[in-house]
């Protein structure tokens, strides 16, 4: 009996794998990141390769603890006049994202059944609640790398904590008291990451900063401008409709979004498909600025200048404060006098056209929208002839 029970212990307990005893015998982060990179296959179970993971948690944690033991220490010495110590700054910022990524990693395993076929996470809280209480140093350290233009500096650490942000094993945190840089954080995060063209990275950072109130509408943008400046073939641009068409069905209401996918369909000469986005969508929603311009400009483009002032008309009314509408309206009626036989309509649409560019002037004196001045000279010149005072005044302006 004494010889079974003996045999049961050491069955239940046996000792660490040699592959895991060597990882766990070293002192030096980067030392013991290269041991499990190349013996993760000798490690014997879920178990010792979250223990494995953890051990790497422990050593970046540990020089985190150094250096912000430094701070606190300077903190006191500004105060009572005693003398700084200098300390590592990037080294506590790439402390802290590989204790990131590497808790991350370790909780992988730790939420896999263990050797005895049970899920029993050993450092999933420690690990969270530890680094989550640090993460923040690095919006500081990656304002200071933005502001010397080291790019790939910025979009390691904020992607770090982007990624801290939305993985699960920080489910459990705070993330209230961290919404107020959250988003930013995201945004830019999003933008450094596509100018490393780290595509994916930075699809998944513009969706976290979309989440915040503040920063949806840049964050979106900024997204489907990413998303068609990478479109290489006809396959590409598919992917695109199809992703854009996604994001309309999850957000019909979204201008943005539709104003996109109508675009993309004008750039692949699918009319059918235009014409039935536009047309379902008004159906919905039927003052909608963005559709209303977009059947007037599908119009235009088919040089139907009645039907496309019919649509632009419709569009002014639904905003009338964008000058860009205004002009296109202009640019219609003096296409519909110029191919005018009739003295009388001629002056009439001109007229019209006076009116919309006068308007487009009133709301965008500068330009700085829309260049409404030829078109709007052009009108005034064939109205009131090349000498009338209301002419010159144009001619000014153009």
């Amino acid at each position: 009996m004494m010889a079974i029970a003996l045999m049961a212990t050491t069955m239940t307990f046996a000792g660490d794998s040699d592959a895991l005893k060597a990882i766990m015998k070293t002192k030096n982060y980067a030392e013991a990141a290269q041991l499990v990179s190349t013996s993760l296959s000798q490690l014997a179970d879920n178990g010792e390769k979250a223990k494995a993971y953890n051990h790497l948690v422990d050593l970046a944690m540990d020089k985190v603890s150094d250096v912000t033991g430094v701070i606190a220490e300077n903190m006191v010495a500004a105060q009572t006049g005693g003398k700084a110590k200098a300390y590592d700054t990037l080294g506590l910022a790439d402390a802290i994202t590989d204790a990131i990524y590497m808790a991350i990693e370790c909780n992988k395993y730790d939420q896999l059944p263990n050797a005895k076929g049970k899920v029993a996470p050993k450092f999933e809280k420690k690990n969270a609640d530890r680094i989550w209480q640090v993460r923040r140093q690095l919006i500081n350290i990656g304002q200071d790398q933005a502001q010397n233009g080291k790019d790939a500096l910025v979009l390691k650490y904020w992607g770090a904590l982007v990624d801290s942000e939305v993985d699960p094993l920080f489910a459990s945190q705070n993330h209230a008291a961290e919404a107020e840089w959250t988003g930013q954080v995201a945004y830019f995060a999003g933008r450094y990451a596509f100018q490393e063209k780290a595509f994916d990275r930075a699809n998944k950072y513009l969706d976290v900063a979309m989440k915040d109130p503040n920063q949806k509408a840049d964050a979106l943008n900024y997204k489907l401008y990413a998303m068609r400046s990478n479109l290489k073939n006809h396959e590409d641009s598919v992917a695109c409709i199809n992703q854009l068409k996604t994001m309309y069905e999850a957000e019909p209401e979204n201008d943005v979004i539709l104003d996109a996918l109508n675009s993309m369909y004008e750039a692949q000469k699918d009319k059918a498909a235009q014409t039935a986005l536009l047309d379902a969508h008004l159906a919905k929603y039927p003052t909608s600025f963005t559709a209303l311009a977009g059947k007037g400009f599908m119009a235009m483009n088919e040089n139907d200048a009645p039907t496309a002032i019919e649509w632009l008309k419709k569009a002014a009314a639904s905003k009338p404060d964008n000058a860009v509408i205004w002009t296109y309206l202009g640019i219609c009626y003096n296409s519909q006098a110029a191919n005018s036989d009739d003295a009388a309509k001629r002056k009439e649409f001109y007229t019209e056209a006076i009116a919309a560019f006068d308007k487009a002037k009133e709301l965008d004196p500068n330009k700085q929208m829309v260049n409404w001045g030829y078109n709007r000279y052009q009108a005034y010149y064939a109205l009131y002839g090349e000498d009338d005072p209301r002419t010159k005044e144009a001619e000014y302006d153009k």
